[in-house]
């Protein structure tokens, strides 16, 4: 279903890198409304706890549950390639494109560790997609509303 809507989300992007409109979406609320909740259910699908009542285990049981792990990787890949775009990478230099580029290739990382239904895996490279993500908003914070011609003209924040 999310890579449905990153489809949807992408088809208009690459036609709006075509003629340099803005994007179809604002990054803030793409990253708001996509990118964070996605990576977020990647995160989930493996979490260790701890607290008053003891220690909880929050691991996929089932193939289903892997599944929507592992799309929420392939989604992530798709975002990735959307950020990559003229109408998301244009004028944010250089640094913008090799953050995207990182999210692809951890996010195919995180894939894979879900195709291998591997708890350990998807722990570990889901710290390593959290750092490529934590790397990107330092060097570009959000800013509110700002699309990319907004950003070129103050340095590149998102």
């Amino acid at each position: 279903m999310k890579s449905k809507l990153a489809l949807a989300l992408l088809a208009p992007a690459l036609l709006t890198a075509c003629d340099q409109r803005p994007p179809p979406v604002a990054i803030k609320e793409l990253m708001a409304q996509q990118v964070q909740p996605t990576a977020q259910t990647y995160w989930d699908s493996v979490r260790f706890v701890s607290d008053e009542t003891g220690s909880h285990d929050f691991l996929p049981e089932t193939d289903a549950d892997w599944e929507k792990t592992r799309m929420a990787a392939a989604d992530l890949q798709e975002y990735g390639e959307l950020l990559l775009t003229d109408a998301y990478a244009d004028g944010r230099g250089e640094g913008w494109k090799q953050f995207a580029q990182g999210l692809i290739d951890v996010a195919k990382q995180a894939e894979l560790a879900a195709q291998h239904k591997s708890v350990d895996e998807v722990f570990e490279v889901g710290g390593t997609v959290y750092s490529v993500c934590s790397a990107c908003h330092q060097t570009y914070p959000a800013a509110a509303g700002e699309t990319p011609a907004a950003t070129a003209s103050n340095g590149g924040a998102a």
